[in-house]
Parts: C-alpha cells; sequence; structure tokens
C-alpha cells in the first residue's frame, strides 16, 4: 500500500518514504505559463461549494532539464519529457467521510508552452503517514513524476488527500470513498485554476495511482464513470500494485507470509487507528494493541510523524503487535472490521459506460500488496464487461519496483495536448 517498500522490507520503505524538505515558492525559472501574470497567489473563492478554489499558490517553474534531472534521482524514466514546467498548490473545498465540509491540498502542474487545452492526468500517491511529504509540500517521487507528465503536454494534478498537505484533522487512510471525492474536488478546482492561467482542461480525465493510490483511481474511475461531475468523463485508468481486495487478499498476505512481517505492522497499525475513527471498531487501544505500543501507535499516526519515526516504534511482527484477540480478528474479520474492510473492496465492482481503457500493473514479486488484489480486480471487471489488462512486472520485482517498470508504459500511454 505504500509507495516505499521497493525491496520488500521496512529499511526501503522509510528511505523512499523521506522526502526533501518543502519547496516554498522558489523564484520562477526562466519562461512562466501563458496568463501566469494575471494568476494571483490566493485567489478568491468563486462559491462555497465542493470543488471551489481557495487558493492558488505559485511553487515556481522548472526548465525541462531541470525536470528530467529530478526525474532521473527518482530512478524514472524521462523520454517523454518535452516541456518546462510550472507547479501550484492548490487548496480547496472539500468533504468528510461523513460529509462535512473540509479543505484539501494538492499538486498542479501545466507545461510551459505548447496547448492552452490540455488533457487531465492524476496521478494519486502511495501510503503517506506525514502530511508533510504529501506532493504539493515536499519533492520526492510523487512530485517528480506528476512534473514529468505535465512535461510531456498535460494538466497533471496530485491530490494530497484528506488530512495532508495543507489538510486539517487526520487522514482517513484507506477510506477510498473520501479519496476519491477529495480527488474529484481537486479535478473541480484545478479547472477554475486552469481558467486563471489562461488554460483549460479536456473533458476526458486519465487517472493513474501508485498502492494506496491505485485503489483511489478506480474509485475515482467509478465515479466519473457514474457522472459524478458533467463536465469530466472517465478516460484511461493505469493503477499500479492496488489494494483492490483487503479482506480476501490482503489481510489474508499478512499471515500466510505474502507480504513482508514489517510491513504488515505499518499497514495494520495504520489502518486500523484510522479507520477506528470512521468506525467504531475499538473503545481503548489496549482492546487491540499490546503494550507498550498501546499507548504510542494513536499518536504515531496522527499525521506528525514520518515513516521513518514509526517503524522504529513498533514491532517486527504482527503477533508482537496485536493482542490475541485482535490477531485472530483480523485473520477471520467479522462485524464493524468486516463493515469497513467491504466498504473499501468496491472500487472494482462497477461496470463501465463508456469505452474505458484499464490497464492493472502488477507484480508477482510484491511483498507489500500481492498479486492477487490485482486479478481480484481483473475478474471484477471482466464478469462486468469491462476490458481490463494485466501487466506482470515479474517475481523480481518488489513494490515499489514494479511502478518504476510500470511507469514509462504509462507515461507513453497518457493522452497529450
Amino acid at each position: 500500500m505504500s509507495r516505499g517498500v521497493a525491496a520488500g522490507t521496512a529499511a526501503m520503505l522509510l528511505a523512499l518514504l523521506t522526502a526533501a524538505p518543502a519547496l516554498a515558492a522558489p523564484p520562477a525559472a526562466p519562461g512562466q505559463p501563458v496568463g501566469a501574470a494575471q494568476a494571483p497567489a490566493d485567489a478568491a473563492p468563486a462559491g462555497q461549494g465542493r470543488g471551489t478554489l481557495l487558493s492558488l499558490t505559485p511553487l515556481g517553474s522548472r526548465a525541462r532539464e531541470e525536470v528530467i534531472a529530478r526525474a532521473q534521482k527518482e530512478r524514472l524514466e524521462t523520454g517523454t519529457a518535452r516541456h518546462g514546467v510550472a507547479a501550484y498548490r492548490l487548496t480547496y473545498r472539500t468533504i468528510t467521510p461523513d460529509g462535512r465540509p473540509t479543505t484539501a491540498s494538492g499538486l498542479l502542474a501545466l507545461p510551459l508552452g505548447g496547448s492552452h487545452h490540455l488533457p487531465p492526468v492524476i496521478h494519486h500517491h502511495g501510503t503517506l503517514a506525514y502530511r508533510g511529504y504529501a506532493p504539493s509540500m515536499a519533492e520526492g517521487p510523487d512530485r517528480a513524476v506528476t512534473l514529468l507528465y505535465a512535461s510531456a503536454g498535460r494538466a497533471a494534478l496530485a491530490p494530497d488527500y484528506l488530512g495532508l498537505g495543507t489538510g486539517p484533522g487526520h487522514h482517513p487512510y484507506m477510506n477510498a470513498r473520501s479519496a476519491a471525492s477529495a480527488s474529484l474536488d481537486m479535478l473541480r478546482a484545478a479547472r477554475s485554476a486552469a481558467g486563471k492561467l489562461d488554460t483549460s482542461l479536456d473533458r476526458d480525465v486519465s487517472a493513474t495511482g501508485f498502492s494506496q493510490g491505485g485503489q483511489v483511481t478506480m474509485a475515482l474511475g467509478r465515479a466519473l464513470d457514474r457522472g459524478a461531475d458533467p463536465h469530466f468523463r472517465v478516460g484511461l485508468l493505469a493503477p499500479v500494485g492496488g489494494p483492490f481486495h483487503l479482506a480476501g487478499s490482503e489481510l489474508p498476505g499478512m499471515f500466510d507470509g505474502r507480504i513482508d512481517p514489517q510491513s504488515a505492522v505499518f499497514y495494520a497499525s495504520f489502518f486500523l487507528t484510522a479507520q477506528n475513527r470512521l468506525h467504531p471498531l475499538y473503545a481503548d487501544p489496549g482492546q487491540v494493541f499490546r503494550a507498550p505500543y498501546a499507548d504510542r501507535v494513536e499518536d504515531l499516526f496522527d499525521g506528525e510523524h514520518p515513516a521513518e519515526d514509526i517503524a522504529g516504534r513498533l514491532p517486527g511482527r504482527l503477533e508482537d503487535l496485536l493482542t490475541d484477540t485482535w490477531y485472530k480478528k483480523l485473520q477471520h474479520p467479522s462485524g464493524a472490521l468486516l463493515q469497513a474492510l467491504r466498504a473499501n473492496d468496491r472500487t472494482c465492482d462497477w461496470t463501465p459506460h463508456h469505452e474505458v481503457r484499464i490497464t492493472l500493473y502488477t507484480a508477482t514479486g510484491d511483498r507489500d500488496v500481492p498479486m492477487a488484489n490485482t486479478l481480484s480486480c481483473a475478474r471484477e471487471l471482466t464478469g462486468h464487461g469491462a476490458r481490463a489488462t494485466v501487466v506482470d512486472q515479474g517475481p523480481d520485482a518488489g513494490h515499489y519496483t514494479s511502478f518504476l517498470r510500470s511507469e514509462p508504459s504509462i507515461a507513453r500511454a497518457l493522452p497529450v495536448g
């Protein structure tokens, strides 16, 4: 579920989730997008509804060579880079999982030069525990790939999700519905932002994402296909390593050896603490977590702790983290836990009303999100009459390596302006 387990170990997870300090609106490089001089740093909201743009904050420009250098540092293939890019942080109105008004942030990148009418592409990031590592806040793989997609001639978006970036509150981790609604509302805000930058967005939306972002990609695709917004419709969908089947694939993998034990501890801790804020799974952490972890686990996942700080304060095995009752409960979910799992296992259970190109990327060697998740998704889509292609990056590809191997194909397949 995280972008960070390149070799199936928590150590690699920590290395890849560690981002550089946030880019604090540096001076623009030579060249500006058309209309940039008329774009205020903080745009007044046009209304009070979902997707209303609250602020448009410049994060500076990069020449094509800078985009390529940054992408290469993240081991991304750069053959599609054509333009320099300008980056912005959007802050916009959206809703919480229970429908209350809130705000969220995200990254928008536009090419310098080229067409004024651009195809929108959304990149959804994987598991992040620290709000400061979100795409609009920090340099890292998610920002690098977003800028790379924009450099090819696209309006590239990367939502931070609720509770990350500048968004208030806790991140509702693995709540697919609210992540998709935040992504949809960012798309609406980006349409407003593009207008202020003398640019317009095409109707067809392509979406991709890694790990948790793969799940969000399919949830957004379903929402768009069902007509969630009259201005947009779903185009290409290309999730990588998505946890599409928590109850039947992901949780079993934590107990049968398919998922690295330390990764299982991280994911289970994050999921249980986040879901308990949405559903009453437990009244006291001591019911679920053993001492001394019961006293610290909820604070560790408050959005203010980087993954590298969290992992050192958790055990290496689920049996050392969970009480006997909850160790067994995760193997045989029931009640509120099972309901929470099933609520997030519907992202591939839909019938496309339009011709949608869907490519599901995975890897036999993935020890964070077993390949069974993707195969389950493909079966559901095929059962509904959709055409879904599965691409296996092989037994030698771990979780993050599967993304690195998939990204060139995705970058070439995405439409350009």
